[in-house]
């Protein structure tokens, strides 16, 4: 594997990480008020659209990244949901 590759896989799994306190924030408090609906929405979107760019270019990190960053995402809009007042 290239250098830029294992670049990408670091940045990528730093970014993607970096959603999971959050999601167990949520899970826990069971709240979501803070949590912007439209944000998180248009969010993933755009991660949605960088995983199919991912795949166009054949690059593993981006394409890896944004898949397991989409999941996260939509985990955290499906706990927006369920814990609405």
């Amino acid at each position: 594997m290239l250098t830029h590759d294992w670049i990408g896989l670091l940045a990528g799994t730093l970014t993607t990480v970096a959603f999971i306190p959050q999601v167990i924030k949520i899970w826990r408090s069971k709240k979501a008020d803070d949590i912007s609906i439209s944000m998180f929405l248009i969010f993933t979107v755009g991660v949605a659209l960088w995983m199919v760019f991912g795949i166009q270019i054949g690059s593993l990190p981006v394409t890896l990244a944004n898949a397991v960053t989409m999941v996260l995402a939509l985990v955290i809009l499906i706990l927006k949901y369920r814990y609405r007042k």
